[in-house]
This record gives structure tokens, C-alpha cells and sequence, in this order.
């Protein structure tokens, strides 16, 4: 695969993670509680993890985030938008190559309230995705998924704060870029941490109004130890 076709297949797979947080504005089923424990239909090809009191675990990527009391569950519908997009897509023949191969499976998206609820605050979110390395031949590195992302952030408005670093949560090591953008008299902050584990590249973004809000998302995350 070429450098161009390498970072535009990339693009895409941010550009329908970030349309996903906006689509689901539009969906009309009611939410899930965040201690539901709703059957997922399974994926031969990914763990999708289960809830159970409050907390997104997945034992394949050894991972575990605290959802907050009162948070409400879109994952299904994210995902079903996802399906909707790509079967659209390939009914249109300039849009085959760019639906071509798997994009991103969501594993976990959560909201403070109901995206199409209006309030004064910023609606804080978690959204954690996985998407098979296959898909870019060369991607050996985390930092490397930032590529496109740092591309797709500006393109909505959100500013980077510093160059993509390290940061260790329990023994894992991530890779982690900070992102802010303007909204009126607010800010909109957001935090992406990637890693890659068994053949995926897996991102957890958070979104909030405060530094310390943000924070305290990623506190909520945890690694357990490798077998």
C-alpha cells in the first residue's frame, strides 16, 4: 500500500469515528443505562467486551474503563450507523475504493446525557475503537495512528495542545495526544490514547469541559496484567 493510500485509508477511519459522535445525535431509540447488561451480538473476529456494574471490561485487550453513574450507552447505534454508511457508500461507484476493507468497530460509546439532549455544558463522552493493523501495512508504532487523526480533529475545529507523547497507565504504555476547541464562552476538551494489542489499533477518546474533568475519565481506565 502506498504512503497516500496508507494515511487516506486512515483519514477515513477517524472521519467515521468522529461523524459516528455527530450521526448519533439523530438516532431515535431510547438510550441504554451505562449498568445495562445487554447482549451484544458477537464478532468471531474481536473481543467486544461486556458491562457489568458500571464498568466496559475487555479481557483480549486486557482493558477496563469506569462508566460514570448515569452515563448512557450508544455503542449498538454507532455501530449500526457505521454498517449504514458503508452499504451506502458502496452503492456509489466513486466510493468503492474508500469502502473498500473493515473500519472501525466501536467497543464502547458512552455520553453524560443523551446526544440529542440540549444543555449548557459540554456532553462528556467515551468512545473506545478498534481496528484490525491489517488494514496499514507498516503501522508498528502507536504514535503513528495520530497521523490522521491530528488531521481530522482540525479539520472540526479542535486545536492540538502539544505533540502526541507516551503516558503509562499500570503497565501499559500509550500513545496520547490533547486536543482543545473553542465554543463560545466554553471549551471543548478532548484526550485520545492509542495502543496496539493482538492485531488492532485501539483508541480511547474522551471528551469534557474541563482538564480536570478529562482526567478524571482517564483515571477510570485500567490495564491488567499480561499473561
Amino acid at each position: 500500500m502506498s504512503r497516500l493510500a496508507y494515511h487516506s485509508n486512515m483519514r477515513r477511519c477517524y472521519i467515521a469515528i468522529f461523524l459516528f459522535i455527530a450521526a448519533v445525535a439523530a438516532a431515535a431509540t431510547l438510550p441504554a443505562q451505562a449498568q445495562s447488561t445487554k447482549v451484544r451480538k458477537p464478532d468471531p473476529a474481536l473481543d467486544l467486551g461486556t458491562i457489568a456494574n458500571g464498568v466496559y471490561q475487555n479481557k483480549a485487550f486486557a482493558l477496563a474503563c469506569k462508566i460514570p453513574e448515569g452515563w448512557v450507552l450508544r455503542t449498538d447505534e454507532l455501530n449500526a450507523l457505521d454498517e449504514k454508511e458503508k452499504q451506502d457508500a458502496k452503492t456509489k461507484a466513486d466510493d468503492k475504493s474508500d469502502a473498500s476493507g473493515p473500519g472501525p468497530k466501536v467497543l464502547l460509546a458512552a455520553f453524560s446525557r443523551p446526544p440529542e439532549a440540549k444543555g449548557e455544558e459540554i456532553n462528556a463522552s467515551i468512545l473506545i475503537a478498534a481496528e484490525s493493523t491489517a488494514s496499514y501495512p507498516g503501522l508498528t508504532e502507536a504514535a503513528q495512528y495520530f497521523a490522521p487523526l491530528i488531521e481530522v480533529t482540525k479539520a472540526q475545529g479542535f486545536q492540538l495542545d502539544e505533540d502526541p507523547y507516551a503516558i503509562a497507565i499500570g503497565n501499559k504504555t500509550l500513545a496520547r495526544g490533547d486536543f482543545h476547541k473553542d465554543r463560545g464562552t466554553r471549551v471543548m476538551r478532548q484526550s485520545t490514547l492509542v495502543m496496539l494489542s493482538h492485531g488492532y489499533a485501539v483508541s480511547i477518546t474522551v471528551i469534557a469541559g474541563t482538564d480536570d474533568d478529562v482526567e478524571d475519565l482517564i483515571d477510570g481506565l485500567s490495564f491488567a496484567a499480561g499473561k
